[in-house]
């Protein structure tokens, strides 16, 4: 879903909780609270004309959804004890989780983001206030569920690393990641989408044991869809509960499945849910 690039911005949606704050005062080198308000609802606005996604209106940017996963600190582990881990941020928008994971060990070239439009990368580096260099991640524009992108059926695969400054599409991982993560993606799409894209996603992944993908995105307590208003638009969303999400990781490879859902309740005071989930490679697959 997306508005358009005239739908008035509302501040009032801005708040940063402690961690964001100190992060971003970090990472901007802004330490003056209204100075650094200034410089985020500047970029907001810029992407906003280019890109006029809920993500970018409601501040989720801001939000270090990466960081405040169960399975955060273990991921952070893998990158530690794996020589040569990989880590891929799917749905990346502006790069604020790959660069939280950076900034808590993990080494700045060995995180690859992705996202639909490299409008939002390139202003990633206005937010953040860096360069390609100083920033050295690779990045890689495309759409998911393009197969030429990301399939789920690869072809012939290497088993030398990737040359990550020369990738064409995320099928150029398959079988490479050890982690990926993936928050506020899968909810966007039809529940058939989601079921090709997780198959699609699973490829990508090494088959080593404890290899593992997880985040966070809109769930029910029974699979539905969910019908709102969101600023006079009906918004339609097809959400999966935790069991039927975890069956389509299971049936996907051989995978130890974990999901919840955590109560949310929205500024205008209606309770939703987030399922927070993760899938990990049990045992090593058959080729």
């Amino acid at each position: 879903m997306t508005f358009t690039s005239n739908t008035p911005l509302d501040h009032s949606l801005y708040g940063l909780d402690p961690a964001a704050l100190e992060f971003f005062k970090q990472q901007t080198g802004i330490t003056g609270e209204d100075d650094l308000k200034h410089h985020i609802l500047a970029v907001q606005a810029q992407a906003f004309e280019v890109a006029p996604y809920p993500c970018i209106y409601s501040f989720g940017f801001t939000r270090l959804r990466i960081s405040r996963h169960p399975k955060y600190e273990s991921v952070l582990q893998l990158g530690r004890d794996c020589g040569n881990a990989l880590l891929l941020d799917l749905g990346c928008c502006f790069g604020n989780d790959g660069r939280k994971a950076v900034t808590d060990g993990w080494p700045v070239n060995r995180v690859i983001s992705t996202d639909i439009r490299q409008e939002l990368w390139d202003l990633g580096h206005v937010l953040f206030r860096s360069t390609p260099r100083s920033f050295p991640s690779p990045f890689i524009a495309g759409d998911c569920l393009d197969p030429t992108f990301l399939s789920s059926e690869p072809g012939h695969t290497s088993q030398t690393p990737p040359d990550l400054s020369s990738l064409t599409s995320l099928n150029d991982l398959h079988g490479k990641l050890t982690a990926i993560h993936a928050s506020s993606v899968f909810h966007l799409f039809s529940a058939e989408q989601q079921a090709s894209l997780v198959r699609a996603v699973a490829a990508l992944l090494s088959p080593a044991p404890g290899s593992i993908v997880f985040g966070s995105h809109v769930g029910l307590p029974k699979q539905g869809t969910i019908r709102e208003e969101v600023l006079g638009m009906t918004v339609e969303m097809y959400c999966y509960d935790p069991e039927s999400w975890n069956k389509l990781w299971e049936d996907a490879g051989p995978f130890k499945t974990e999901a919840i859902l955590k109560e949310v309740i929205a500024p205008n005071g209606e309770v939703g849910w987030m399922m927070v989930w993760s899938a990990t490679m049990s045992t090593r697959s058959v080729v």
